[in-house]
């Protein structure tokens, strides 16, 4: 070969995807990682409590972690605000021992359809807690997403229908992740997204200790494994999560994110015998629709924001930025 002529780079050996379609790949894996867990957890809780699973989910994340820990035991561990990540994580833990509850006690599809409330109470949060203008049409879309909810659960339709406990502890899950990820608005501005992990890991162990304790058994081996594989899919579920959204738009990435009603609609249906009916689909589609408007309305009111903070000669960041739009983008994953 001439000695004139550039090196082949692996750049030009194969060309690099598009950030929204990479970022869309670790969604989809997201996606996969969190109907993988939901059915394992489905599959034990004849077994296991839910407190007893969330302590193993917990423990197996925490021992996945461990190794990067390690590398930087100072770093991971700094913060400057004890008293929202003991909150947080408080509350944090009691929401997914609610969670794990709903998808042993109910259809993986309506499970995981009343799981995606978290934006819509998020709505609420944002007024009373943040003191955030909120206009009409975010209170509409909100309105009508809990409107899909009672669709949904079809109170007073009978004895298979209605607010049982599965059901309300699915809401309050969602309420108590929406009132996480609301902390978390706060925490980012001087916390990366890994110390809130670590943090999130080890105090989530911690406050599941109580909870497990009054429900405890040794599982044997192979019910270890499974329960140990639950938390190592939770851990991904996340760690996918947050790169698919450092990666890709927040918008684009949103509509994927629902491909997980999808995975364990499937799942049910063809491990559990799980047929949702014509009511939970339709309630699914008005949360669903619902959820996907606050989002996609919040970034267009972001960045219109941002626009006119440029145009008018203003660098730094305009007030859309401390709108909901911070937690829409990058909320935790309930039950992960």
């Amino acid at each position: 070969m001439p000695e004139d002529l550039p090196p082949v780079t692996a750049s030009a050996e194969r060309p690099t995807l598009a950030p929204n379609v990479r970022g869309a790949l670790w969604m989809l894996g997201s996606a996969l990682g969190f109907t993988v867990m939901t059915t394992l957890i489905k599959f034990l809780g004849a077994d296991y409590p839910a407190a007893l699973q969330t302590f193993y989910r917990q423990a197996a994340g925490l021992l996945v972690l461990a190794p990067l820990i390690l590398r930087d035991w100072h770093g991971a561990f700094h913060t400057t605000r004890p008293g929202i990540l003991l909150f947080r994580s408080a509350v944090g833990t009691l929401a997914m021992i609610l969670s794990f509850y709903a998808f042993q006690k109910l259809p993986l599809a309506e499970a995981n359809a009343l799981s995606f409330t978290r934006t819509l109470w998020m709505v609420p949060l944002a007024m009373f807690i943040l003191r955030e203008k909120t206009g009409p049409l975010r209170i509409a879309a909100a309105l009508v997403g809990f409107l899909g909810v009672l669709v949904m659960l079809r109170p007073g339709a009978g004895d298979h229908h209605g607010f049982g406990m599965g059901q309300l502890a699915a809401l309050a899950s969602a309420a108590m992740f929406a009132t996480t990820i609301t902390g978390m608005k706060v925490m980012t501005r001087d916390h990366s997204p890994f110390t809130l992990l670590v943090w999130s890991a080890v105090l989530g162990l911690a406050f599941s200790i109580p909870g497990a304790v009054f429900v405890w058994r040794w599982p044997d081996p192979f019910d270890l494994f499974l329960l140990a594989s639950m938390g190592v899919f939770g851990t991904i579920t996340q760690a996918c999560y947050i790169k698919g959204m450092q990666i890709g738009d927040a918008g684009a990435m949103a509509p994927i994110d629902y491909s997980r009603l999808v995975f364990t609609t499937a799942t049910g249906f063809f491990i559990f015998h799980e047929v949702p009916g014509v009511a939970t689909a339709i309630g699914a589609g008005i949360v669903v629709a619902s959820t996907l408007f606050i989002t996609f309305r919040e970034q267009y009111v972001a960045k219109q924001e941002r626009l006119a903070a440029a145009a008018s000669g203003h660098a730094q960041e305009g007030p859309g930025d401390q709108r909901l739009t911070a937690v829409v983008e990058k909320p935790d994953r309930p039950a992960g």
